[in-house]
């Protein structure tokens, strides 16, 4: 999005915003109504929802990857009900209220973007997010580098935050051929420990270990390359999964269970599922 196009949904913005802080005020009045007289809302706690969040957030994802709009407006709605709940919660503690929360956001975005709200300095996207992550240390005080990163983060996911805040702390390599130069040591040490091929003679902890030392090495070589691994992850996942339906419903065309074919015949399937499913970016 350009200048020109950016000017013009800050137009259009403005001129929805009285529907919106509407519709934002319904739905505090709507939550609130059910909180009051609906026996499941009146049941919920900070703790009951949740897992009915992380659920909701993992189906925003979902509408994401599916590029499904309308689905994702669903979503979003959702997830905002869920948030709204969170503070009228809390609000009932007497901690904060939805106002408080959205307050603090507003003065955390102004604090952090210094280039924006200040006289910082800050051409590049890469400035930007090495700025962030030192602002946030000094909101944090002595909490420390990593202390953000949540424990519950999928372990890819996490990989991913704790390289970047090491590297908004300074520490990080030099020159991507450093990194891919420890993906291989790292892989030689995985393939010392697995080498012999026999389960019954394999360490599995120390195995497991040096399998995770080359994930990590993995994903560290993908920010370099500017790659998202878990986005790349996923997309592999889902192309394994077209192949794989593909493979499943030919064969139980033909009259196949795919348990009585052998894994020969189930690779004839394979490779017509390959070549029917071909992306322009597939080489495999």
């Amino acid at each position: 999005m350009d200048a020109t196009e950016l000017s013009a949904a800050a137009l259009l913005s403005a001129a929805r915003r009285p529907a919106q802080l509407e519709a934002f005020g319904r739905l505090l009045d709507v939550l609130n109504r059910l909180r009051a007289e609906c026996p499941w809302d009146k049941k919920q706690t900070l703790s009951s929802l949740r897992h009915l969040t992380i659920e909701e957030t993992y189906e925003i994802s979902d509408a994401i990857l599916r590029h499904d709009l309308p689905d994702l407006k669903k979503e979003l709605g959702d997830v905002m009900l869920h948030l709204i709940f969170y503070a009228r919660i809390a609000a009932e503690q007497g901690a904060f209220d939805i106002a408080d929360v959205l307050n603090a956001q507003c003065e955390k975005l102004i604090f952090r973007h210094p280039h924006i709200y200040g006289d910082v300095q800050a051409d590049d996207e890469e400035t930007v997010k090495r700025n962030w992550e030192q602002l946030k240390l000094q909101e944090k005080g002595n909490a420390g580098v990593l202390a953000g990163v949540p424990t519950s983060l999928p372990a890819l996911v996490k990989a991913m935050r704790i390289q970047e805040k090491a590297r908004g702390a300074g520490f990080d390599w030099e020159e991507p051929a450093q990194v891919w130069q420890k993906v291989q040591e790292e892989l030689a040490e995985f393939g010392a420990e697995y080498s012999h091929g026999n389960p019954a003679l394999m360490h599995p902890e120390r195995a497991a270990q040096e399998f995770g030392d080359l994930l990590f090495s993995l994903v560290n070589f993908a920010r370099f390359a500017g790659i998202n691994p878990e986005e790349a992850l996923e997309r592999t996942n889902r192309k394994f999964i077209s192949r794989f339906q593909y493979l499943e419903t030919h064969a139980q065309a033909d009259g196949h269970e795919l348990r009585d074919l052998t894994l020969a015949q189930m690779d004839v399937y394979w490779e017509a599922a390959k070549r029917a499913l071909a992306q322009p970016s597939d080489n495999e």
